[in-house]
């Protein structure tokens, strides 16, 4: 749920002797070594169908600018809207490494959510922080699905959310369900304290079994962790840096960068826009992290929409038996469990193969028939 980031602080160091003798040189423009690699992606990418949507929007949610990226190879196709996680580690810049297939049967929609990614310069910080809320995101969702509906002649929607975004997108489900064929969960949450507290005790396993001192000893220093109150953030990132490390965030790989780094080739993000991704996850992250521990949907018993759950079975970022267990407790008038035997919590990057055949199985076939569209 967090993006795990270095940060990196530069320190300018300038010779007294030399800045007495010449004027400093003007600062070099700089060069963006991503721009050929971004160009050869938006072209291989690029929607050139007859009946195809591609295009970025600017939309007022809840009185705040912000962000979405339409693409689809035929705009009369269900929708899915993608609901990011974090809060605030926006799908937007990545989505080109995963979603161009599911475009040949949704229209999809990538939602930089209030105070994240490119929406992040649109808003006043100031003003934008006090309304950083599961409520206010939850009905932005609702307020950007009427808006879809209306712009696309579509009478329902699919909602997908994804780790943070899955609270957001659980939340819609159970407040509208009139307004879906479906939610769909993805590395979804259920409990944050209780994610979090399973989630420091597997990794303290894993590291025990792999004889890492260091480890274990970073791990059992920040207990009792999670605890009472709200959630501290710098033992939230020792959590993090050896969960991440035994392989929660994706399977066999003991870091995140492959993931992240693919920010770095999106058609739809600037180098401006990956500093604004940056400073809008500080931003968000010290606005919202400490207010979660006491989110919690367990008792959540009853959707009256279809709920489909894609859980990576070493998922340890978001522990699936917590998701596992509330499923199998909920009132839905479909319910269903897809395992993706080996992702942790990125299975749309882990298996995308798998990712798109659970998609056109369990979702596509509850969306309107094409005749029955408004």
């Amino acid at each position: 749920m967090i993006r795990l980031a270095t940060v990196l602080i530069a320190l300018g160091l300038a010779s007294n002797a030399l800045a007495q003798t010449a004027p400093p040189a003007p600062a070099a423009a700089p060069t963006d070594i991503y721009a050929p690699g971004r160009a050869i992606v938006a072209d291989i990418n690029r929607i050139v169908t007859p009946k195809g949507v591609q295009e970025t929007l600017e939309v007022d949610l809840g009185g705040a600018k912000q962000v979405i990226n339409v693409r689809g190879a035929d705009r009369d196709n269900p929708i899915l809207v993608f609901v990011h996680g974090g809060p605030a580690s926006v799908e937007m810049p990545i989505a080109w490494s995963f979603q161009r297939p599911w475009e040949d049967f949704f229209t999809v929609v990538q939602w930089d959510q209030r105070g994240a990614g490119r929406s992040y310069l649109l808003n006043d910080p100031k003003a934008l922080a006090p309304t950083l809320k599961l409520d206010r995101y939850r009905d932005d969702a609702i307020e950007l699905i009427e808006y879809l509906r209306k712009r696309y002649g579509q009478r329902k929607v699919f909602l997908m959310g994804h780790s943070w975004g899955s609270v957001v997108g659980l939340s819609v489900a159970a407040k509208r369900p009139d307004l879906l064929y479906a939610y769909i969960g993805m590395g979804q949450v259920i409990d944050f304290r209780e994610n979090e507290r399973l989630g420091l005790d597997w990794t303290i396993d894993q590291a025990r079994r792999d004889g890492n001192a260091t480890a274990v000893g970073e791990l059992e220093a920040i207990r009792p962790y999670p605890g009472p109150g709200a959630l501290d953030l710098a033992k939230t990132m020792i959590q993090r840096k050896w969960n991440v490390h035994y392989g929660a965030l994706a399977a066999g790989r003991p870091d995140g960068d492959f993931y992240f780094h693919a920010g770095r080739l999106s058609p739809e993000y600037t180098t401006a826009d990956r500093k604004a991704w940056d400073d809008g996850s500080e931003f968000t992250m010290a606005q919202l992290w400490p207010q979660l521990a006491d989110i919690s949907l367990k008792d959540l018993d009853r959707v009256d929409t279809p709920v489909i759950l894609f859980m990576g079975r070493h998922d340890y970022t978001t522990p699936a038996p917590i998701a596992d267990a509330w499923l199998g407790r909920l009132h839905a008038p479909k319910k269903q469990m897809v395992w993706f035997e080996n992702s942790a919590h990125l299975p749309m990057i882990e298996e995308p193969g798998h990712a798109l055949a659970a998609l056109l199985t369990y979702a596509l076939p509850l969306a309107d028939p094409p005749s029955a569209k408004p």
